[in-house]
């Protein structure tokens, strides 16, 4: 199933987070393996400095395996199904493991990338009051 993330990144963890996408280390030990790095490059913030992104997760709760690897940077404000659950083929039973390579949320993933900055990009804009 794919999901509609909404959070907010914590005070004081901007660095660590930027430092885990560079070294490639965010999420290491999940076996979401590069989902989190594919996540950052997807997200967007908002003007009122929300990230959202659009995540895979196969779990049977929503993001139960990647929520502590999120949580150690971000506080998650919400995180809804980003289609149909109805018509999602991995839910459903029609084919398992369809999200991996659906385009059901391509529609979604425009509309987010159209608004709000990428994340990614703000995030490794060093702050010059911050230490480098």
């Amino acid at each position: 199933m794919r999901y509609l993330v909404t959070a907010r990144l914590k005070a004081g963890r901007k660095g660590p987070l930027r430092e885990a996408i560079e070294d490639k280390s965010l999420g290491r030990g999940s076996v979401a393996g590069g989902e989190y790095l594919r996540n950052m490059n997807q997200a967007r913030t908002s003007a009122d400095d929300r990230v959202r992104w659009v995540e895979v997760c196969f779990c049977p709760t929503p993001l139960l395996e990647e929520r502590p690897y999120w949580e150690e940077y971000f506080d998650l404000e919400r995180v809804q199904d980003a289609h149909d659950r109805n018509r999602c083929r991995d839910v459903n039973g029609e084919e398992p493991w369809a999200c991996t390579d659906c385009d059901c949320t391509e529609r979604l993933e425009k509309k987010l990338k159209a608004k709000g900055q990428s994340f990614l990009k703000q995030l490794t804009a060093r702050d010059e009051d911050e230490p480098s």
